[in-house]
């Protein structure tokens, strides 16, 4: 049995507990592929008439993937194991969305990254006083992914940009009105309506609990952001806050500064392409993997993970300065994948 997470029946409930607190649930390849078996387990087994993810500890719900063993696979040369990963969790990612019972997810804490393609999927995603929700990867050379974008894409107005960009944490309020959560509800009353949605297979006593969420600051600065944040490229939308001499604008542009720039061009990019064209999980997560699988050998995900967690010297080099991205690279970036390609099918067990 993996120690990692839980995975049980009780009740009417199919359960999923990440239980990794001292690494804040962060979530690893094991821990993808056992999410997802379950959840093909339980699609057809009527005795599960709901699924119910959390996590252990006050911190977390899950604060991202762990990057380390891509790391050292990356600097050995092998970009196949952080591949295999993507494509792994990007699948289990649309089973969740795709899902055809109730999938109700509790968001304690950081839920980051990894943490958003698990808990922010679902049906019903609860958020607390404690909720902190971010998609930071662009501080890492790597993009919002595990599905990250498609909820970027569909946020107000030009929101969607400012978080990708910035990697700006949302507290309850923001996560529901930006479109990571659904439902507000105290944290003390969370264990109770667990055991209730165990005992009776349905939502009635979680959507009874639900109240009016805390405000949220993006909604004050919507018109802004809709403004400094409507560039096309990169370039543009530095050029904006830079002649913007508030302090909204000020605070944004530190922020974004310390991102990878070809992240961010990519980023912008593919929110684009999901708000023109078709648009749904699988497609974002096509588009996603077109960036991750290169962002080892062609990006700058490996300097990333050294300057953050490896070296922890925050200085990491990046191969661009905030104006200086080609469109061409974004658009190599962005070309169809050759090889294995993101599947959506249930894996065999080869």
């Amino acid at each position: 049995m993996m120690t990692d997470i839980d995975i049980r029946k009780d009740g009417h409930a199919g359960r999923i507990t990440l239980t990794r607190p001292k690494a804040l649930n962060a979530l690893t390849y094991d821990m993808c592929l056992a999410i997802e078996d379950a959840l093909w387990d339980w699609r057809d087994d009527p005795t599960v008439k709901l699924v119910l993810i959390d996590a252990v500890g006050e911190k977390a719900f899950c604060a991202g993937g762990d990057i380390a063993e891509m790391y050292a696979t990356g600097m050995a040369g092998n970009y196949a194991y952080g591949q295999r990963f993507w494509r792994d969790e990007y699948r289990m990612n649309a089973l969740l969305s795709e899902y055809p019972k109730p999938v109700v997810s509790f968001l304690q804490g950081f839920t980051m990254g990894g943490g958003v393609g698990v808990g922010c999927h679902g049906s019903h995603r609860v958020v607390g006083d404690s909720s902190r929700i971010a998609m930071p990867e662009c501080g890492i050379g790597l993009i919002p992914d595990v599905g990250g974008s498609f909820i970027l894409a569909n946020a107000p107005g030009r929101i969607g940009n400012y978080l990708g960009l910035t990697a700006d944490r949302m507290g309850p309020g923001d996560a529901i009105f930006v479109g990571f959560a659904d439902l507000y509800v105290p944290e003390s009353q969370w264990e109770g309506i667990k055991v209730a949605l165990c005992t009776h297979g349905n939502v009635s006593a979680l959507t009874k609990a639900a109240q009016d969420a805390p405000q949220a600051a993006l909604a004050e600065h919507r018109a802004q952001i809709d403004i400094l944040f409507a560039g096309e490229t990169l370039g543009e939308i530095v050029t904006a806050l830079e002649a913007d001499t508030g302090d909204f604008a000020k605070q944004a542009l530190t922020k974004l500064s310390r991102n990878a720039p070809l992240s961010m061009a990519f980023t912008l990019e593919v929110l684009k392409q999901l708000r023109s064209g078709p648009s749904d999980i699988r497609r974002a997560l096509e588009l996603e993997y077109r960036f991750t699988s290169r962002s080892m050998e062609h990006g700058d995900f490996i300097e990333g993970i050294r300057a953050a967690i490896i070296d922890k010297d925050k200085s990491p080099k990046w191969s661009h300065d905030l104006t200086g991205v080609p469109q061409a690279e974004v658009a190599a970036m962005l070309r169809p994948v050759t090889g294995e390609n993101v599947t959506f099918e249930r894996r065999s067990e080869a």
